[in-house]
């Protein structure tokens, strides 16, 4: 009896202090998930305030657009007024010239009829319409030519107004892509020095860092085919968006080149089809990527979704 008390005591103890040893390293396995958490959300935050930030600057390019594309309005309407007055002067030349050539018949013939009575105020007559004539057929030319400076003018002091935006907006919009592929690149080394130091074992490897700054390089490329070469930064960007693409390679990443190559049906991808004069009859040509296809280590991690103009 006291050998099976003695046993029981024993095979108890030995049980208590097992469990202790396993919720030991449960709470450090639990700590170290917990900081890791919180690391992961103050770089998101961090994201977020960056994001929020880029969102103002574009509300306030846009107010600016608008506020020019007013002004634009009112000086296409100032035009069409400048140029109904050059209408309402044509009209009263050509109705002039009909009252002089009328005129000028009029007189031929009372001066056939009444040659020898009448002839000094014929002729008195037709130099008073003629003069009267050419001055208001001069004045009419002159105001037209004046009112047509004044239109040129106002048109090309729009058009070089806008330019200078555009290319105002562009050079801003390529200092916050420059900012933030520097961010993307960050955290892209971040993540790859995590796993080094960490690394994943019997776990699912984690792509959405890698998803999203590959959705990003996607945009940016969009916008720089887009845009004059010339233009401060683009230069910078384009090799940016290089280095973070040969990183992708170097790490099992590809982004598969599609824009510009035929759409067939057996193609993984969601499509949406527009219609194009412009192509070949029957022809179906990729001409835009929302989100590129990844692949990591030749296998497919998102599906590509893209833009198909179909010729007609």
């Amino acid at each position: 009896m006291k050998n099976k008390i003695i046993t029981s005591i024993l095979i108890l103890g030995t049980t208590t202090l097992f469990s202790q040893q396993i919720d030991s390293t449960l709470v450090k396995e639990i700590s170290t998930i917990k900081n890791n958490i919180f690391e992961q959300r103050e770089d998101v935050n961090v994201l977020k305030k960056q994001l929020n930030n880029q969102m103002s600057i574009i509300k306030k390019q846009n107010k600016t657009l608008t506020s020019l594309s007013q002004v634009n309005t009112r000086q296409k309407e100032s035009i069409d007024s400048l140029s109904n007055l050059v209408n309402v002067n044509s009209q009263n030349i050509t109705i002039n010239s009909n009252q002089l050539g009328t005129e000028i018949q009029k007189v031929t013939t009372e001066r056939n009829t009444q040659i020898s009575t009448l002839d000094n105020t014929i002729g008195q007559n037709r130099l008073y319409w003629i003069l009267v004539s050419l001055g208001t057929l001069l004045l009419g030319v002159l105001m037209y030519l004046f009112l047509g400076k004044s239109i040129k003018s106002s048109k090309t002091d729009i058009e070089t107004q806008i330019k200078i935006t555009n290319k105002n907006i562009e050079e801003e919009s390529l200092k916050l892509d420059n900012k933030l592929v520097n961010i993307l690149e960050t955290q892209l080394k971040l993540k790859q020095a995590e796993a080094k130091v960490q690394p994943t074992v019997n776990q699912k490897e984690d792509h959405s860092l890698v998803l999203k700054v590959a959705d990003e390089v996607t945009r940016i490329q969009k916008n720089l085919s887009r845009m004059d070469e010339k233009i401060k930064g683009h230069k910078h960007l384009t090799k940016s968006v290089k280095i973070i693409k040969d990183n992708f390679i170097a790490n099992g990443y590809e982004l598969v080149e599609m824009l510009g190559k035929d759409y067939n049906e057996g193609m993984k991808v969601t499509a949406n089809f527009i219609p194009n004069e412009d192509i070949e009859i029957g022809k179906q040509i990729i001409t835009r990527i929302i989100k590129p296809q990844v692949n990591y280590n030749g296998a497919m991690i998102q599906a590509a979704q893209i833009e198909v103009s179909i010729g007609e």
